[in-house]
């Protein structure tokens, strides 16, 4: 992994150009293990996309993410960057997407692949550089394109290993360990009390990190014991023999209905034949090696704690993240990766659990990453990187679990002892567990009201009062559009822009179905909370350091009874995928100027709204340069000595596929503090699709 400093410029270039080629080609060198075809296009998990997403996706990342930055102004491929667009998979294991996407070929994802290669070497090559490289500098994204490929190097091994294993080819390269025999007995090792100091400087640091490494974190850990090794597939082999996931008193409400739906009675990677169980490497099946980690979700580390815990009659748990870090501290490991099964240094696989000591124990780094029972959760000061404000916002949510210390095939910020990534706790990495006997109170601070500015200025602009005595913005829309609807079909509508879904919920209240798509995942992973939960809270500031605290109900608005109706997407307006399409009526609220191609939008409107379906767009028309490029406003300059109105050009844009059937003024509120409002009109236009 290359560092964020130096003294030589021309050096650093040269050492980030290889380090961006050589993890580009080693993803790629990856799928040369999919001996056929179909194996890119069959889904090797019903919760994630088929392989062929990912490959394009890691792709379509850099260009996404060099465009949101303003380092570049073009794309490549519209098309393939709005397939390969966003990773969101479905979140929960009992509630699949069914929708089909129209996948690419294998040979145009690889054509695409190598424009964006040449395209980010030419980049790497003459951009300016100053040097640290830190947050603000747009070196910062091609590094966090860099190590977004390096998660996905191990993210799509892992659904390799879940592919039948006929459709993997051999390969001297991905050769796994051959250091296999009986397990080591487990024993605990006596971790004395301290503190611990976790976190980091948004200033500078040596080398990249995403958002969640950034801020501080620090506490008072009592003494505790934890196991030597990590439970190892001999160990949990017992618990298996022991009918362990047939016991329902082992597994708590979320573990059971995830172990029913999947009829689950062994770990995942275990193939069970005849002779006793294999396991499933990466390109073979071998007979199970005891020694080696077992490899597991969270709900079946947690199903085996307390199995252990009734067997020995000891309060046994996963260890926390906190807990994680103070064993590391007494071992006195760095990330040396000498020492360890990482970074592709060791085995193409696991290695036995008693090869790699680190102090007293052993794998704290490497070899399978490690579950821990802390939800993933922000430190003082987190804040998100405007490139990429979804990478951890979504997961706080108290339903994804931290995992620490990397794996066998984790490269880059992934092998940092500081790296921090969180999972569903019924999703699959290259992960297993140890286990501890600790009474050590964990305190976290999700924020229960959210101090996110952005966030809560949306919430009280979309749901809360305004002491100026204006409508509320979003109904007050959808009630003028309401008007417009008689007589037409009402069975699906799309809302772009939909922020935290206010105008969304309103909108069912019409329409059979109704999709809310924003650009902003953190408004993405509010509207899904309120929709799913019913409530929301939020902290708006006062005068000063006060706030006052709200909470919003979908009950107080007579809107739960339509929750049911809607669903919520992150999605790019200027690059949406060709599914959303067959609309009755599509709402673009306060949208069209924070576009980055308004008029590509537009273009795109007649393949969506059905044939007598309308479309609303609200605007104040407040064009700025960090939004648009000024060659792609629609509206406030002048050209050719004339004075160029927003309205006019969009009537030009929708030409004879859309007539402008009414306008109006619509003013909304935003309130920053409780003594400092904006005011501002919005001009609704409706149109209709003929």
């Amino acid at each position: 992994m290359t560092t964020l400093d130096g003294n030589d410029i021309e050096t650093k270039r040269e050492e980030i150009l290889a380090y961006f080629q050589n993890c580009f080609r080693r993803y790629e060198s990856l799928f040369e293990l999919l001996g056929d075809e179909k194996a890119y296009y069959e889904k090797a998990n019903p919760l994630r996309h088929p392989l062929i997403f990912y490959f394009g996706h890691t792709a379509v990342f850099f260009i996404n993410k060099l465009e949101l930055s303003k380092i570049i102004d073009h794309r490549i491929d519209p098309y393939l960057e709005s397939i390969f667009a966003i990773g969101v998979d479905e979140m929960s294991w009992d509630d699949l997407d069914e929708t089909n996407y129209n996948w690419p070929s294998i040979s145009d994802t690889l054509a695409y692949r190598q424009k964006v290669f040449d395209l980010v070497s030419d980049l790497i090559i003459t951009m300016p550089l100053t040097l640290p490289i830190t947050w603000d500098s747009p070196w910062w994204v091609i590094m966090m394109g860099i190590e977004h490929e390096n998660i996905h190097l191990e993210t799509s091994s892992v659904l390799m290993r879940q592919l039948p294993i006929e459709y993997i080819k051999a390969s001297y390269e991905f050769q796994p360990s051959l250091e296999c025999g009986d397990h080591p007995q487990n024993i605990f090792i006596q971790v004395p009390r301290g503190k611990i100091f976790i976190g980091k400087s948004h200033q500078h640091d040596l080398y990249y990190g995403w958002d969640n490494e950034y801020g501080i974190h620090e506490a008072d850990i009592p003494a505790f014991k934890a196991s030597k090794f990590l439970v190892s597939n001999g160990e949990f082999l017992e618990f298996v023999n022991d009918d362990g996931y047939k016991k329902d008193i082992y597994w708590d409400k979320e573990a059971l209905d995830w172990r029913n739906y999947t009829n689950a009675s062994y770990p995942e990677f275990w193939v069970k034949t005849d002779d006793g169980y294999k396991l499933r490497t990466l390109i073979h099946e071998i007979p199970l090696p005891l020694n080696w980690p077992v490899e597991v979700n969270c709900l079946e580390a947690n199903a085996f704690c307390k199995w252990l815990s009734e067997k020995s009659s000891q309060p046994i748990s996963l260890p926390t993240e906190d807990e994680y870090y103070r064993m590391l501290e007494i071992s006195k490991k760095t990330n040396d990766v000498n020492i360890a099964n990482i970074d592709l240094l060791g085995s193409f696989s696991s290695t036995p659990v008693d090869k790699y000591k680190h102090g007293e124990f052993y794998d704290l780094i490497g070899n399978v990453w490690q579950w821990t029972k802390t939800p993933i959760y922000p430190f003082d000061t987190f804040k998100v990187h405007p490139a990429y404000d979804d990478f951890t916002v979504p997961t706080f949510d108290g339903k994804h679990n931290l995992i620490k210390g990397g794996s066998w095939i984790s490269c880059g910020n992934l092998a940092l002892p500081n790296s921090r990534y969180a999972f569903r706790r019924h999703f699959y990495q290259h992960a297993g567990f140890r286990y501890v006997v600790s009474g050590y109170n964990e305190h976290i601070q999700f924020g229960t009201y959210t101090k996110d500015k952005v966030v809560s200025e949306y919430c009280h602009f979309e749901w809360g009062e305004n002491v100026l005595g204006v409508p509320n913005f979003p109904k007050n829309c959808i009630d003028i559009a309401a008007k417009y609807l008689k007589g037409r079909q009402t069975s699906r509508a799309l809302d772009l822009g939909c922020a935290i879904g206010r105008s969304s919920f309103e909108l069912a209240k019409i329409f059979d179905e109704v999709i809310g798509i924003d650009f902003s995942a953190r408004f993405i992973q509010y509207a899904i909370e309120l929709k799913t939960g019913g409530e929301l809270h939020y902290s708006m500031p006062t005068e000063g350091e006060l706030e006052s605290l709200h909470e919003i109900r979908l009950s107080d608005f007579k809107l739960d009874k339509y929750a049911h109706k809607v669903t919520f997407w992150q999605g790019d307006a200027c690059n949406l995928k060709s599914i959303y399409k067959n609309f009755d009526l599509i709402f673009a609220g306060n949208l069209i100027d924070r576009l980055y191609d308004p008029k590509r939008f537009l273009v795109s409107l007649s393949e969506r709204v059905n044939k007598c379906g309308i479309f609303v767009l609200t605007s104040p028309y407040t064009w700025l340069e960090e939004h648009t490029p000024k060659d792609k406003w629609l509206g406030g300059f002048i050209k050719n000595g004339k004075a160029v109105k927003t309205l006019e050009s969009i009537g030009e844009i929708l030409g004879d596929k859309f007539k402008l059937l009414a306008t109006h003024n619509v003013p909304f509120v935003i309130q920053e503090t409780s003594r400092k409002h904006q005011y501002t009109i919005s001009q609704m236009s409706i149109w209709e699709r003929v």
